[in-house]
């Protein structure tokens, strides 16, 4: 009787040590360089397969967009806290609740925008220095992304107010002084391309609509540099195969 307690004591502890290992058990290590780039994301775990076996991967290349008429862009911004984050894959603001995208008769609040240069998705060939994307989330747990391309020119005095407090080391966060007026990050003009596409880092999952500025925001070549040095080389996932999708202007 002593020495099923004891076996039922041991199996017990057994049980709980393997669950605390599973429990703890690292989320897999990717990068845009060495052996954990983008070309290897799908291999490097069951949970990034769709990396590799997708079939509505992003970034894309825009071109022969079908021309239609569509609502425009419903946008609401509402100033508020935001937090600048370095991940190490990129630097992200986080903002509060109340920017919001409406489209489809579904409304999706801002969670976060982050950066990349140069710019993931390309428009007739050609790629940007540097790219926003604006990430929303619906109620329902849809994403949508609007892309914004930046050009060089002028230095971007909203960029210049995240710069400011730009994190140098991964892990790092600060609260931004002064937040970033969302609404004068954009161009003027709203017309934009449309595609049903992935997120463009592991576990690239699909389904989440893609929202491609066709204007641009100006950038400063210090601007994109001081970016650059910080995260130490590009972080921009390579163009993905379109198998047939359908990109309305």
């Amino acid at each position: 009787m002593k020495f099923n307690m004891k076996l039922n004591v041991i199996i017990a502890v057994l049980m709980v040590t393997s669950l605390s290992c599973v429990a703890a058990e690292p989320v897999p290590h990717w990068d845009y360089e060495g052996e954990a780039k983008p070309e290897n994301w799908g291999k490097l775990s069951p949970e990034f397969s769709t990396c590799e076996n997708g079939k509505n991967q992003s970034p894309i290349n825009i071109e022969h967009a079908l021309k239609t008429h569509h609502d425009k862009l419903k946008l609401v911004f509402k100033p508020g806290k935001q937090e600048i984050i370095n991940n190490g894959h990129t630097v992200q603001v986080n903002v509060d609740e109340g920017n919001t995208l409406e489209i489809d008769n579904e409304v999706f609040t801002l969670q976060q925008f982050h950066f990349h240069t140069p710019s993931e998705n390309e428009i007739n060939g050609k790629h940007f220095p540097m790219a926003a994307h604006f990430v929303y989330k619906s109620k329902n747990g849809d994403l949508a992304v609007v892309g914004l391309m930046f050009k060089k020119g002028k230095p971007n005095l909203e960029l210049a107010k995240a710069w400011q407090q730009i994190p140098t080391e991964a892990g790092s966060t600060a609260v931004l002084n002064q937040s970033v007026d969302i609404k004068a990050l954009l161009p003027n003009r709203l017309n934009f391309y449309r595609f049903s596409g992935s997120l463009t880092t592991p576990p690239c999952t699909e389904g989440v609509i893609w929202i491609v500025l066709e204007q641009e925001s100006n950038v400063s070549t210090e601007q994109i540099e001081k970016f650059h040095s910080i995260m130490h080389h590009n972080n921009n996932r390579p163009i993905q195969p379109l198998h047939g999708r359908v990109i309305i202007d």
